[in-house]
């Protein structure tokens, strides 16, 4: 019996470069990191603290946002997300799902979630409890995009929001494999999404000033026997902990996954231009042959969603020929090193 094949059929993004996966492989192919703008945070009778951050500029009337009550009062990771699903199902899909011919699960994976009507809603319970919103606080809780996810697909798949560090978008890959391999659904839609605020900003600069902030989504759907780049590999991760050699964490990955660097295998790493947590990727791939992309120098660093915008943009580098195959890697936080391997259909 033929083992399935695992393709990754529709790719979809909201980053700082715009929205739509267009935007995204236009910023790429420039290696131009985009210019940072700060964000302002008053303190009354201090001086205001100002991050550089990268934000996801104003939707046009032409993005993949779908029009959906749905959407009508949610925060921007919200959008974010149904925006980079909504491209990756695709129109046709979309219609098939809501007539209840296709059954779409849905996985999201993200670092900090809903931060921005969290923000909000504490904000006015701390100042007045008596008026803090009700209406604000289901957005506030981690799985809130991925349950408007679920209705605007109409879905009755399994629905699931994992939290962890930048490298969680992997775990996301393999429950959305189980589900697939099982039957539990006939395609499945796997996110990665941040939004930003200014405690994000503030903490990201508090590991280096080098870093920028950003936010976004990216959304891969998923299948057996479609058509598109394949889904080889998704290793198990390796854990990080105090005293983990990073550099021999993310060899052990490397070899976990089945690749070869013979010149036609795209690396999608995970420096940022920050010297010394880009020290491991640094040292294990020095001598790599092959094309090699590293979105978060370009588009900066958003946490849970970088790395699903890394395997967006591999996969689409591998459905334009520009290599064979594809290993993605994510040097996570504090918790995993993870990665995947994918090739051309």
């Amino acid at each position: 019996m033929t083992a399935p094949r695992l393709t990754l059929t529709g790719t979809g993004a909201v980053t700082s470069a715009g929205w739509g996966i267009e935007a995204l492989m236009s910023a790429l192919a420039s290696g131009t990191p985009l210019a940072p703008g700060e964000l302002v945070r008053e303190r009354p009778g201090r001086p205001p603290v100002i991050s550089r951050v990268l934000r996801v500029p104003a939707p046009e009337a032409s993005t993949s946002l779908p029009k959906n009550p749905r959407l009508r009062r949610v925060s921007p990771i919200s959008k974010y997300a149904a925006a980079a699903a909504v491209e990756a199902v695709g129109p046709q899909r979309m219609a098939l799902a809501n007539e209840g011919a296709l059954r779409i699960g849905v996985v999201c994976a993200l670092m900090n979630g809903c931060v921005n009507y969290s923000n909000r809603f504490f904000g006015e319970v701390r100042h007045d409890p008596s008026v803090a919103s009700p209406i604000l606080f289901p957005e506030t809780v981690f799985n809130a995009p991925s349950s408007h996810l679920s209705a605007i697909l109409a879905s009755h798949a399994p629905n699931d929001t994992i939290v962890g560090d930048g490298a969680e978008f992997f775990t996301a890959l393999e429950i959305a494999t189980e589900w697939l391999l099982r039957g539990d659904c006939d395609g499945c839609v796997v996110v990665a999404l941040e939004e930003m605020d200014w405690l994000s900003a503030e903490a990201l600069a508090m590991y280096s000033r080098g870093y920028v902030a950003s936010e976004g989504a990216a959304a891969i759907y998923l299948e057996l026997d479609g058509q598109g780049p394949r889904l080889l590999a998704v290793p198990d991760p390796v854990l990080l902990g105090q005293g983990v050699d990073r550099a021999a964490a993310l060899r052990l990955l490397v070899n976990a996954s089945g690749s070869y660097d013979e010149g036609r295998t795209l690396l999608s790493d995970s420096r940022s231009g920050v010297a010394r947590y880009d020290r491991a990727e640094s040292e294990v791939f020095a001598n790599w042959r092959g094309p090699r992309m590293s979105i978060r120098r370009i588009l900066g660093e958003s946490l849970g969603a970088s790395s699903g915008i890394q395997c967006v943009a591999a996969v689409e580098a591998l459905r334009r020929g520009q290599a064979d195959q594809a290993l993605v890697v994510a040097m996570g936080g504090n918790e995993q090193v993870a990665g995947c391997l994918l090739a051309r259909d």
